[in-house]
């Protein structure tokens, strides 16, 4: 049995205040000083601040675990809190942002849509808030409905939920994405999940270290300029990805890398990503390529912005709408067929991290 609240923009006030205490769960409201509406939901472990109206953002993820203590695992940043805009380099620094679905990554010489696609501040028609209890126990979730239509175009629901457990140092995260013309839909969809470095930091993931399977982005979008010394960077990860598996303070991630990952997944159906801290505990996300294929990792150590996407699980490449087509990345949605995915991201104990560690090691043996 789940209780759900909807959600309206009247509810939420510059004074953060209590909307729903459930056990030990709870969510709090509240509006940025730029207006944006957002809604923090807790637990014993950690926080989330998420943006119901605007994207349904992830702005901010603070977990700790068994021995480690809360910490901040989402991206540093220029912005300080979210701006009212639909333009994504005007209001980028939060923890998730959904990619897509017409049109996602940096849009080629012929290719019309935004920077990674209309959803990531897509305006929200509908956000509910749900309390209830499944087989992991007590959960607090945070859903939405945008209806995206276009005349000629398109038309499509994007449904996402955030749900986290009472007793969790991790959450999860779906997005079903609901094609309601009458015709096929092209979609494209990844997930922009932007994790906060840590100097010396080491990277394990269930995918074999060559060049083959982590396959290094040559080409640099036109929104990004380079030096001589980065172009030569490059040239070293494309033989070697594995020179980027420590993030030591040296290492030239300025502007950014990208690589492109063949995932191995376990038995189980998901594939591990894991940025092991230098105390021993770590930060994760787990995904599932037979849903999401496609995984792109992004690194961005500035003077202005640290972040490290370790994946970001998707149908497709961020390269924009025409290459991913020429690519064949592209999944089409039959009129009424719907899209679904998951993933889960966390904080983990040095005990927990050890057992993951191991785990990735004999997927990729």
């Amino acid at each position: 049995m789940t209780t759900t609240i909807n959600l309206t923009p009247h509810m939420f006030r510059d004074k953060e205040r209590t909307l729903v205490e459930f056990g030990t769960l709870s969510a709090t409201v509240f509006r940025y000083s730029s207006g944006v509406c957002a809604i923090r939901i807790e637990n014993k472990k950690g926080s989330l601040i998420l943006l119901p109206f605007q994207g349904q953002q992830i702005w901010s993820a603070e977990f700790g675990s068994i021995a480690v203590e809360r910490r901040n695992i989402t991206m540093q940043s220029i912005f300080s809190e979210p701006r009212p805009t639909r333009d994504f380099l005007s209001t980028f620094g939060g923890f998730c942002q959904h990619c897509g679905a017409t049109g996602s990554g940096a849009p080629g010489p012929d290719d019309t849509h935004p920077l990674h696609g209309e959803l990531p501040n897509a305006p929200y028609q509908e956000a509910m808030l749900c309390t209830g209890e499944d087989d992991e126990g007590p959960f607090i979730a945070l859903g939405g409905k945008y209806r995206h239509q276009a005349f000629f175009s398109s038309d499509y629901l994007a449904e996402p939920r955030v749900k986290l457990h009472a007793e969790a140092s991790c959450f999860s995260v779906c997005m079903q994405i609901t094609n309601k013309k009458r015709t096929d839909m092209d979609l494209m969809y990844a997930a922009h999940v932007n994790f906060r470095p840590v100097d010396n930091g080491k990277l394990h993931y269930s995918a074999p270290y060559t060049s083959d399977a982590v396959r290094l982005r040559k080409m640099v979008p036109s929104h990004i300029q380079v030096e001589p010394e980065y172009l030569e960077l490059l040239a070293d990860l494309e033989k070697d990805p594995t020179k980027h598996h420590i993030l030591s303070p040296d290492l030239m991630t300025d502007p950014e890398l990208v690589f492109f990952i063949n995932y191995l997944s376990d038995e189980d159906g998901w594939a591990h990503s894991l940025l092991e801290h230098p105390d021993g505990s770590g930060d994760f996300i787990r995904h599932r390529p037979d849903e999401t294929p496609r995984g792109t990792r992004w690194i961005s150590r500035t003077p202005d912005q640290d972040a490290i996407a370790m994946v970001e699980p998707g149908t497709c490449e961020p390269e924009g709408y025409t290459a991913e087509k020429n690519k064949g990345n592209m999944v089409v949605l039959a009129p009424g067929e719907a899209f679904s995915t998951t993933f889960e991201c966390g904080v983990l104990s040095p005990s927990e991290a050890s057992k993951l560690i191991g785990h990735i090691n004999a997927l990729i043996q």
